[in-house]
């Protein structure tokens, strides 16, 4: 009588991978914060958003603020905000915010940024992006956060002043805007190399 071959699992893992595939935070910042943000960029002055490579990918128009612009309060709350949620939900090693963040305007009838991740190469070490509404969404069509891990995708929360926070690895779009116009602050948080 033969004996049946056993089938062996050569896999040892040390550790499961418990990397959520984002993370939000409502009310980050209240209805008054966000039009004060938006007030700022706009005294500043808004410039055409760039992209490497193709750049029919995103149609919007930004500004960069810094925390010497008021904003050393809305520094703190991103800074606290991220630590809670990379604790709970990413735990990845990271040191501080060193692009600014990025205000980023999309007007309609079709600004939108399509799919795209935020990790750069041979950039600073991107680990977790950012994106936090600052417009009431009864105010525009559109314009919806939309994070991938298969085709279909997940549309994010809309709320004024909500928090989203990933990867910076993720495919992720923002869908075009058809009415009225979205604002928005994208922050990416750096690290060290990802190993």
């Amino acid at each position: 009588m033969k004996r049946k071959k056993k089938y062996e699992n050569a896999a040892w893992n040390f550790q499961l991978d418990n990397v959520e595939r984002y993370a939000y935070w409502k009310n980050a910042f209240t209805k008054e914060e966000c039009e004060k943000i938006i007030k700022i960029a706009y005294k500043k002055g808004m410039t055409k958003g760039l992209t490497i490579g193709n750049p029919k990918i995103r149609s919007s128009e930004i500004c960069w603020l810094y925390s010497v612009d008021d904003l050393d309060w809305a520094f703190q709350k991103v800074t606290d905000i991220v630590l809670n949620l990379n604790k709970q939900f990413f735990n990845f090693d990271i040191f501080g915010i060193h692009e600014g963040f990025q205000f980023t305007n999309y007007k309609s009838p079709s600004g939108k940024y399509g799919k795209h991740v935020d990790k750069l190469f041979k950039g600073v070490v991107r680990k977790l992006s950012i994106s936090i509404q600052l417009t009431d969404p009864k105010k525009y069509k559109g314009g919806e956060l939309y994070i991938y891990d298969s085709d279909k995708g997940e549309v994010m929360e809309q709320e004024q002043g909500t928090l989203i926070m990933f990867p910076s690895y993720t495919l992720h779009e923002v869908k075009p805007v058809t009415k009225g116009e979205r604002n928005s602050l994208v922050v990416w948080v750096t690290g060290k190399q990802f190993k």
